[in-house]
């Protein structure tokens, strides 16, 4: 029998600049791991397992120290980007196979400016060195620019020529993302911009500028995962919800065939995933309300409504020119101030995105509150690749 899996806690620091705070990594996690126990009114010596996710190299056992030495596993968790979707991942599965009744999960990263243009060690293979040849197979590399927002420029790029989106497109994302994490205490940039300012700012590869890339950050966030036998147990339904679907994708030899940049960032993996989150869910994306999607990029934004099913192939732009994705719209995409607004500490953003939508469906997102919230949806996504898309209803 498959156990149900609820998140009963959750928690975050605030996501910040790296430098900008005397922190290391134990510190955040104490932080977010407190807050997400506090949240559960859970004490730590009733938590059975722990994953913690990190893409630089810290460790969930050091971290965890911080918070208390029970002798529990602690399994340390890297898988690029989608480090905390994976972390949360491992934690409902153990849930779900009746291994545990009550599961850490942990996201946690320490950056250094300008970092996701760094190596990771001595290697000379990168986990994303398939998806680069890939994609200069298509287009010209340019040596001077940063690999990330090139592979996602490129996306964008290939998505205008083929379909007739424009740079204005790809701006308006940036400028409602900003525009939503003004009402996040917890987001990196708290500043309301204009969509001139957004055009007009840096150009970091084109069509992207500065302000529809997301940054490097410092941060952690936590989530408390729980069968229904401890829920039960501790009387949580109140505040519990539901993880109805939940599944992780990875590359197939089409994604690298046509040497497709927008395949190469992540559109067939995340169209796979999507599905089969969903039917697990047994919901459509019609029935869902408010989305964490994973706008590293604003181009990303606009290729995955297409890729979850939000418009056909070819027509998420026409999103934009709707406002469909923000409030008063369709959905409500990135509430948060997604990515790029919230901030981007790696290994902590799919569990930042578990605790937005958590209080969303609760009702106690505060000023950002999605009106009727009933059933969200979480796409979280890393080069190299990993594609993970959680479902989340309220507890019933």
């Amino acid at each position: 029998m498959v156990n149900r899996s609820f998140v009963v806690g959750v928690g975050m620091t605030k996501f910040e600049k790296p430098g900008s705070r005397d922190w290391e990594y134990p510190d955040m996690a104490k932080e977010a791991v407190g807050k997400a126990l506090a949240d559960a009114g859970v004490a730590y010596g009733l938590v059975e397992q722990a994953y913690a996710g990190s893409v630089y190299g810290a460790m969930g056992q050091r971290a965890l120290y911080e918070v208390g030495m029970t002798g529990l596993p602690v399994m340390t968790v890297s898988n690029a980007c989608a480090t905390g979707s994976s972390a949360l991942y491992l934690a409902r599965q153990s849930v779900r196979g009746g291994l545990a009744d009550c599961v850490l999960a942990l996201g946690m990263e320490k950056m250094q400016k300008g970092s996701l243009g760094a190596g990771m060690g001595a290697s000379s293979v990168t986990i994303i060195d398939h998806h680069l040849r890939s994609m200069t197979a298509g287009r010209p590399w340019e040596m001077d620019k940063a690999p990330m927002p090139q592979m996602f420029g490129n996306a964008g790029r290939e998505h205008m020529e083929k379909y007739g989106s424009a740079p204005e497109h790809y701006a308006w994302i940036g400028w409602k993302n900003h525009k939503h994490s003004v009402n996040n205490p917890y987001a990196q940039f708290q500043t309301e911009y204009s969509l001139d300012d957004v055009k007009n700012a840096k150009m970091i590869f084109d069509p992207l500028t500065k302000l529809q890339c997301s940054p490097t950050s410092d941060g952690a966030a936590a989530a408390v995962i729980a069968s229904e036998r401890f829920v039960d147990e501790h009387d949580l339904w109140d505040q519990a919800v539901e993880i109805a679907g939940h599944h992780i994708s990875t590359d197939t030899a089409e994604s690298f065939e046509d040497n497709s940049s927008i395949e190469v960032v992540g559109f067939g993996c995340t169209r796979r995933a999507a599905a089969r989150a969903m039917a697990e869910a047994e919901v459509a994306i019609d029935d869902v309300d408010v989305i964490e999607l994973h706008d590293c990029f604003s181009a990303n934004e606009l290729i995955t409504y297409e890729a979850l099913g939000m418009a056909p192939v070819g027509e998420g732009h026409k999103l934009v020119d709707a406002a469909d994705t923000t409030y008063g719209g369709r959905w409500v995409v990135n509430p948060s101030g997604g990515l790029i607004s919230k901030g981007h500490p790696l290994g902590a953003t799919g569990l930042a995105q578990c605790a937005e939508l958590t209080w969303q469906l609760r009702g106690k997102a505060d000023a950002r509150q999605v009106e009727n919230a009933r059933v969200a949806l979480q796409h979280n996504i890393g080069l190299g690749s990993a594609c993970a898309v959680a479902v989340y209803k309220p507890a019933s």
